[in-house]
C-alpha cells in the first residue's frame, strides 16, 4: 500500500507561488493516479488537480490556469506549483491516490494573506 507525505506548504501572499511536494512509498507508485486534494474547516474535502499515470492531468475550474501538477515516478514524488495563489486557496493539502483515495495523511497548511 502506498503512503504519503507531503510537503512544502507555509503562508504566502496573495498573487505568490507555492510549491508542494508529495513523496510516496512502494515500489508500484508509477502506476497510480496521484491527486491533490484540499480542505478548509467545516468543508468537505475537494480535488484540486490530478495526474494519472500517463501523465494526463485534471484540475478543477478554480485552479485552472494557475497550479501545474506533475510527477516523478524515479523519485517517487508528485509536485504541485501553484501559482498566482488567492486567499480562498488556503487550506490543507492532501495528496492521495486518485480517484480512489486511501488514508489520509497529516497534508500541509497553505494561507495566503497579506
Amino acid at each position: 500500500q502506498v503512503q504519503f507525505v507531503e510537503s512544502g506548504g507555509g503562508l504566502v501572499e496573495p498573487g505568490g507561488s507555492l510549491r508542494l511536494s508529495c513523496k510516496a512509498s512502494g515500489s508500484v507508485f508509477s502506476i497510480y493516479g496521484v491527486g491533490w486534494y484540499r480542505q478548509t474547516p467545516g468543508k468537505q474535502r475537494e480535488l484540486v488537480a490530478g495526474i494519472r499515470s500517463s501523465g494526463s492531468t485534471y484540475y478543477a475550474d478554480s485552479v485552472k490556469g494557475r497550479f501545474t501538477v506533475s510527477r516523478d515516478n524515479a523519485k517517487n514524488t508528485v509536485t504541485l506549483q501553484m501559482n498566482s495563489l488567492k486567499p480562498e486557496d488556503t487550506a490543507v493539502y492532501y495528496c492521495n491516490h486518485w480517484p480512489h483515495h486511501n488514508i489520509w495523511g497529516q497534508g500541509t497548511q497553505v494561507t495566503v494573506s497579506s
